[in-house]
């Protein structure tokens, strides 16, 4: 399986790597629905316990990863960061 590369331009989130990258080791997309309505432990670690969603733009979407840099919530998903 080739290998794939998750490009992020939010730089204030932990995750965030030079040249634009995400360096999670899972990351979680969801609707906006979704993500708003749950707790930051509800992330990628959980995905095969979620029930799949439909949207109908790029726009309802969001990246559920999120954690802002130096902030207290870091490993609060079980979400890991690749070096």
């Amino acid at each position: 399986m080739p290998q794939q590369h998750i490009h992020c331009i939010v730089s204030n989130c932990h995750y965030y790597a030079a040249g634009n990258k995400c360096v999670a080791n899972e990351i979680l997309v969801a609707s906006d629905k979704f993500g708003a309505n749950q707790p930051d432990n509800v992330d990628a670690s959980m995905s095969a316990q979620l029930t799949a969603v439909s949207v109908n733009d790029c726009m309802s979407t969001c990246c559920k990863s999120f954690v802002p840099k130096d902030s207290g919530k870091v490993g609060v998903d079980g979400i890991k960061k690749m070096q």
